[in-house]
């Protein structure tokens, strides 16, 4: 049953509510997304004008605040105002990596942090080290932006409502009624599902949430939409209970996309975002039309991987917004290629992490060659992770309700022999990593 005044609380949450918060948490994210939206509506070629000014401001802001860029553009006599006429010219500069971030510390800062209000996150981890990153007031109100604005182009405007999934933490304390949290999610027309576990239990209590919320839009990982949609599909036949399902976090498989899509019966719409730089590509206008890269918040580039046997790209981005620690030439530890058209820059080739490489019987495999095995040669295997911290690595498979673990383990044998230690679970025995709990197909650390 629908709860009655869902659409008025919507209307009072996001147009009454919002900007008394923006007020009183001294943010200042409306006229950011009014920027965005005249943004993207101009051509594209002017769009890419703006985008090359914005990372020459960027060069040239670093090159005279930030102590370590100041030196690096000294001794390699990079001059910022080049990449102007040409974007080429910032090939000259050295990738930035996590590793040189941890070393230089407060040289990457253009201010003291005593002295600036600044915000804090720290990488997950699932990309190799974390890391710690500052960002600035500035940077923060935009990357809210981007979020807003990229919600609203498929279609969840402010007075409609968004369930976020999130970690159910079991020495957490839960704020007494009502706290800054529950005002925020007021205005930002947003409520939470916390969870501990993905078994039927804890499956059934999350359907039965959404049902009973039903929001425009759900927003998680999609390692674990996957996993309530198979449960969905197994209990009920499918059933719908949102309009989108928008994903993040971790790579969104084709196979899981549809699986999802097909039995929740809802749109699925994909973003990359990472913690150093915010939302950085979204599809705008839907699966069909791309993963459009979002220009005005910062420069693309993709890199040939080092070290992966199949010849993937990696994400590099220079971020226009966060002054207080530029990120220049950013070596994400994402692998996807970028795509310039006519349209705009595009995420083509996503196909993971670099550090999803597996060694089987001494040879080194990318992890989608091994999903191919299993999907096309094996079968019955509703999802798979494989744990590298066991000799031989474990290989963890959820079967599907109809498949034969038998019959499973016989296949496996003949391709891989003895290469992985088998063990069959349910979802809720996947190991996740990072502080974010994000599901990989592989587990090294």
């Amino acid at each position: 049953m629908r709860q009655p005044f869902r659409a008025l609380k919507g209307f009072a949450g996001g147009y009454i509510a919002y900007p008394i918060a923006e007020s009183r948490e001294k943010r200042s994210v409306r006229p950011k997304i009014e920027e965005l939206r005249r943004h993207y509506a101009l051509p594209v070629p002017e769009r890419r004008r703006i985008a090359l000014e914005r990372l020459a401001g960027m060069l040239e802001f670093a090159g005279a605040r930030v102590p370590y860029y100041r030196d690096l553009f000294q001794a390699r006599q990079f001059q910022p105002a080049k990449v102007k006429q040409d974007p080429r010219y910032l090939e000259t500069l050295p990738y930035l990596t996590k590793d040189i971030i941890r070393e230089q510390g407060a040289r990457l800062y253009s201010a003291s942090l005593e002295q600036t209000r600044h915000h804090v996150c720290k990488t997950g981890g699932s990309t190799g080290l974390s890391c710690t990153i500052y960002y600035d007031q500035e940077g923060a109100d935009y990357s809210s932006a981007v979020t807003f604005y990229a919600r609203e182009r498929i279609g969840k405007l402010r007075h409609r409502s968004e369930l976020h999934f999130a970690c159910r933490f079991p020495d957490e304390a839960i704020p007494e009624w009502p706290s800054r949290e529950d005002f925020k999610c007021f205005a930002m027309n947003r409520s939470n599902i916390f969870f501990d576990r993905i078994d039927d239990e804890g499956l059934e209590e999350m359907w039965q949430t959404l049902k009973r919320r039903r929001p425009y839009l759900a927003h998680s990982h999609p390692s674990t939409m996957y996993a309530l949609a198979c449960y969905v599909q197994r209990k009920y036949g499918g059933g719908n209970a949102f309009q989108v399902f928008e994903s993040s976090g971790e790579l969104l498989e084709p196979n899981v996309r549809e699986v999802i899509a097909s039995a929740l019966r809802c749109r699925v719409i994909n973003r990359y975002g990472l913690a150093e730089l915010g939302v950085m590509a979204y599809e705008l206008d839907g699966h069909e039309s791309g993963f459009q890269i979002l220009e005005s918040e910062g420069w693309p580039e993709s890199r040939v991987s080092e070290g992966n046997p199949d010849g993937a790209h990696e994400l590099v981005f220079t971020g226009f917004r966060n002054r207080l620690m530029p990120l220049i030439r950013y070596a994400t530890g994402d692998l996807a290629r970028v795509q310039e058209t006519h349209k705009g820059f595009f995420l083509t080739d996503v196909v993971g992490r670099i550090h999803d490489v597996v060694p089987i019987n001494g040879v080194a495999h990318p992890t989608h060659h091994i999903q191919d095995m299993l999907d096309h040669r094996i079968g019955g295997i509703q999802e798979f992770q494989i744990d590298l911290r066991t000799t031989p690595p474990t290989l963890r498979i959820v079967p599907e309700p109809w498949a034969n673990p038998d019959e499973i383990t016989s296949k496996l044998r003949h391709y891989w022999q003895d290469a992985f230690t088998l063990a069959f679970v349910g979802h809720d025995d996947l190991v996740r990593v990072g502080s974010r709990a994000k599901f990989r197909h592989v587990v090294s650390a």
